[in-house]
């Protein structure tokens, strides 16, 4: 029996002074696309700039499998195996580069294209946003909003500027993301927004063993709030 998706490894030229940039990729393609609503997930990686994070790689086979076309793809910085990430400029730029790698193939291209990513790279989604990139929605899977420890010192304008919808999915225990403050913020966003809290899960939806909590099961619960938004988005 053939596999119900496919996966294909790809390089992502990214426009820089030398012309020689590359990063690496993973496109997801489903069973039968293009067909149905033709909705296409862009997955930016967090602090460690690549696409093989344990959560971030299962969460794009998953959401292939639920029909979706999506790509997963390195930061420059992780591409070449640094810890330091790459100036903003150069993430939104590969990025943009990522996003426009959906459309190559005009017969192929969705027509629905969400973006976002896992801190970091939710981050970097949220900046791409504000500018001229056709996108349907920005999810964030364990948004940044403000430095460790320190919810006075909020990282958050680009969202004021953001006129497409907006999903949060964060974990209650996150100490880059007071939900109080995260609440309020959302409050006075002028997009629609949505935020499911994932209880006992840090930044990283990690859970630690005395909360009782099973990964599975928080696995579970993000990809069910990202497919029930995407539809709902979609749909309305």
């Amino acid at each position: 029996m053939e596999p119900a998706a496919k996966f294909e490894e790809l390089k992502i030229p990214v426009p820089s002074e030398d012309g020689n940039l590359e990063v690496s990729g993973v496109l997801g393609i489903p069973e039968w696309w293009p067909s149905g609503a033709r909705v296409g997930v862009i997955l930016a990686p967090g602090t460690s700039g690549r696409h093989d994070d344990p959560l971030l790689a299962e969460i794009h086979r998953q959401l292939t499998e639920r029909k979706f076309l999506t790509l997963r793809f390195n930061f420059p910085f992780g591409e070449a195996g640094k810890k330091r990430p790459d100036p903003l400029p150069v993430l939104r730029q590969t990025y943009r580069a990522a996003v426009q790698i959906l459309s190559v193939d005009p017969t192929a291209a969705p027509a629905h294209v969400f973006i976002g990513g896992m801190g970091l790279g939710a981050k970097v989604a949220s900046h791409v946003a504000t500018d001229r990139v056709r996108v349907t929605g920005l999810y964030a899977l364990g948004y940044p909003l403000h430095v460790t420890g320190k919810p006075e010192k909020l990282d958050a304008d680009q969202l004021y500027r953001i006129i497409t919808p907006m999903l949060f999915v964060q974990g209650d225990r996150a100490k880059n993301c007071d939900l109080d403050v995260l609440r309020r913020t959302l409050g006075r966003v002028g997009a629609p927004t949505a935020l499911q809290v994932i209880p006992e899960a840090d930044h990283l939806f990690k859970v630690s063993k005395k909360s009782g909590r099973d990964p599975d099961d928080v696995l579970a619960e993000i990809l069910g709030a990202l497919e029930s938004w995407f539809d709902k988005v979609v749909g309305s």
